[in-house]
């Protein structure tokens, strides 16, 4: 059978609904993986697609067992991928390791005996049909109702209610965040919807890199910082700062020869920042830091290195500068 192409859906950064509203909310830990868009047609196989579209089922051979578990039944299902540590929780950094393997089938079958993921599964905008116009709660009623549980997948079940809750419990724990979802609300494929917020428990936003500093001393030859941009309301890449801390020497050593491999005379800034020897890059890489707060005209304050993010394009990094701080 043909499935349909479903893009997923997306969250939009906010705060915990009003009190009186929190009913009316699912809760779901917001996990730090890579989303992943579950092809199921029935006959046995498994296709995984990342946020982009792109096919990376080879990345993750763990998973191809999931292609028997609903029979006969085809299905779209919207889930997360995983890599967790000794504590049980998702590292991004684990799963940095398992990313980009989907054409090097023998590296990614190594790389799964050494760091296995784990597939969280969590809304089903197709199954036997079509979902997308119900809502949210009779589409996560369908999918439970499944009981996809495996060596290598799970459906963790939503909190209805009890946001306050959730968020704390999130924050006690040292997990990411929380994404709230409304229970009335329909599948919008693509979409960056109001209908989903995401509250993390950090300040952290996406950046794309424009450019790079020379280390000093023992990070003579290393990035000592790079030069971080957001893009406008136009579309114009805006200088918001340098972010020289929150790297481990091996992340500093990967972001080298990344930086090398996209080397640019032209200053991808607008305007360009007079900064005394910056070397430029073609605006290709995207990362996510924390910071504590932006000044007025938009600059990040105590920005620190999170991670790289090589599950999105700059076009899909969605870190437009707040009204403001042109």
């Amino acid at each position: 059978m043909t499935l349909p192409f479903i893009p997923p859906m997306l969250a939009t950064p906010g705060r915990l609904p009003p009190a009186a509203q929190d009913a009316r909310w699912a809760y779901e830990t917001k996990q730090d993986g890579q989303r992943v868009m579950v092809y199921l047609p029935g006959d046995g196989t498994v296709l995984l697609r990342a946020r982009s579209g792109e096919d990376i089922t080879g990345a993750y051979p763990e998973l191809r067992p999931l292609g028997t578990s609903l029979g006969a039944t085809p299905a779209v299902l919207d889930g997360e991928v995983l890599a967790l540590d000794v504590e049980g929780r998702a590292s991004f950094q684990l799963l940095q390791s398992r990313m980009g393997l989907a054409h090097a089938p023998a590296r990614a079958a190594r790389r799964a005996a050494q760091v296995p993921v784990h597939l969280v599964l969590f809304d089903a905008p197709y199954l036997d049909g079509s979902l997308v116009r119900l809502p949210y709660v009779q589409r996560r009623a369908r999918l439970e109702d499944r009981e996809l549980a495996g060596p290598y997948w799970s459906t963790p079940r939503a909190v209805i209610g009890h946001g306050a809750e959730a968020l704390a419990a999130t924050r006690e724990h040292g997990l990411e965040g929380l994404v709230c979802k409304r229970l009335d609300s329909v599948y919008e494929p693509g979409v960056r919807s109001r209908a989903w917020i995401k509250i993390r428990n950090m300040r952290a936003e996406d950046v794309i890199i424009g450019g790079w500093l020379p280390g000093k001393g023992r990070l003579t030859g290393l990035p000592g910082a790079v030069l971080a941009g957001q893009r406008d309301a136009g579309g114009r890449l805006r200088y918001v700062g340098g972010v020289g801390t929150g790297w481990s020497e091996a992340e500093r050593a990967q972001l080298a020869q990344l930086l090398r491999d996209v080397a640019s005379d032209r200053c991808p800034f607008e305007p360009a920042p007079r900064i005394a020897d910056a070397r430029w890059v073609l605006p290709r890489l995207v990362g996510e830091v924390s910071y504590s707060t932006r000044t007025r005209n938009g600059m990040l304050r105590q920005p620190s290195w999170l991670r790289l993010r090589p599950d999105l394009t700059p076009e899909e990094s969605a870190a437009d500068l707040p009204p403001g701080s042109d």
